[in-house]
């Protein structure tokens, strides 16, 4: 076999030329592995920070004064408040505005200075259970670095027990499984959309629709429409696999999820749609879509990492990520059993997003169908 041959440099030649010809697949093909490497390398720890922590302290003295200084002070914790009643705690889980809770029993400092038991209640939501493993163990350290400096020897005994909201048995599978399911909805579509769409484009057959009197907005609904109907098919049997197979719980209302699963659904299918219109072949589509979609859904939305665990100056790029307000959603009616009351801030955002991805993508195809 003869490697110096002109005719096989000559095809490498017009290979070269190819490639470098399609310089939008080219550059993603150049920036898809750097992208990797990037996002993997921030997204893919398991270290858990800036604990949102809540006090519930019925008869505030000196030591409990001086425990919530400790937290106040360590770096992994923020305080949100200090509330009279453990039952206060509830509507901050249920908001996702505290993950963690620690809860005196009242006369803490006088049983200290006793020598009796002074006991504490750690409350974690255990929505996502390996998350709140670590909060406990962090907040036991506290516990017990406050413990040995009033001197363990000395007779204090300081006793902390524990209880995990939402998911008390700490499965892993609750909190994967509505994940699972953003993830899924991500793949048909926003992904196979664009791949579709962009598929049709190269083949010309949306070039005919040219001389129909078919307005932009009218071609993208059609097309979208049967995809559309497929996610919702998919919602229903990922739901069904959720509770008869891994037994998930579903403390919520099944018409608000199904209802929250059509509007991302949406939100997939114009970002597909858009995808399909700013790529000039099908194969820039797919990469697009991977690069665009399946990767965020996958590392920046919360779905297997905790979202406190990013560098902090990447958390306000999740904000853009609508798998990240899916998974709130999915988890709050799964897990938490919450309702619009507590959802309204991720159905907004949501909403947004649809009205914004919907107005790019007609926009983008009028150049090519107007």
């Amino acid at each position: 076999m003869r490697l110096r041959s002109p005719a096989l440099a000559a095809f490498m030649v017009k290979e070269f030329r190819h490639i470098l010809r399609d310089r939008q697949t080219l550059v993603i093909l150049l920036l898809l592995p750097l992208a990797q490497v990037v996002v993997f390398g921030f997204a893919l720890r398991t270290d858990v920070h800036d604990i949102r922590i809540a006090f519930v302290d019925p008869a505030p003295d000196h030591a409990t004064a001086a425990l919530q200084g400790r937290f106040a002070g360590n770096g992994e914790f923020d305080v949100v408040g200090t509330v009279l009643t453990a039952a206060a705690v509830e509507p901050l889980f249920r908001r996702d505005k505290a993950d963690l809770a620690l809860a005196f029993e009242p006369g803490f400092a006088r049983r200290i200075g006793e020598g009796l038991p002074a006991r504490l209640l750690l409350i974690s939501d255990a929505s996502d259970p390996n998350s709140s493993s670590r909060r406990d163990a962090y907040a036991r350290a506290v516990i017990a670095d406050y413990r040995d400096q009033l001197g363990a020897a000395a007779g204090v005994r300081i006793e902390a027990e524990s209880r995990m909201r939402f998911n008390p048995t700490l499965e892993s599978v609750n909190l994967f499984v509505p994940g699972l399911i953003a993830l899924v909805l991500t793949l048909v579509s926003a992904m196979m959309t664009a791949i579709s769409l962009s598929r049709e484009k190269e083949r010309g057959t949306l070039e005919i629709l040219m001389v129909s009197p078919l307005r932009p907005w009218q071609i993208i609904v059609g097309k979208l429409l049967p995809y559309l109907a497929l996610a919702v098919a998919n919602v229903v049997t990922a739901l069904l696999a959720a509770w008869a197979v891994f037994r998930v719980p579903f403390r919520g209302s099944i018409a608000l999820l199904l209802a929250a699963s059509v509007l991302y659904s949406m939100v997939g299918l114009a970002l597909g749609a858009l995808i399909a219109a700013r790529t000039p072949s099908q194969r820039a589509a797919m990469l697009g879509a991977l690069v665009g979609t399946m990767l965020p859904s996958t590392l920046l939305s919360g779905m297997i990492f905790p979202l406190s665990s990013l560098p902090e100056w990447l958390r306000p790029v999740t904000v853009i990520i609508p798998a990240r307000w899916f998974i709130v959603i999915s988890r709050g009616i799964m897990l938490k059993g919450v309702g619009v009351e507590y959802l309204w801030e991720a159905l907004a955002a949501l909403g947004v997003m649809l009205l914004v991805l919907m107005t790019a993508a007609i926009r983008s195809f009028k150049p090519r169908l107007g």
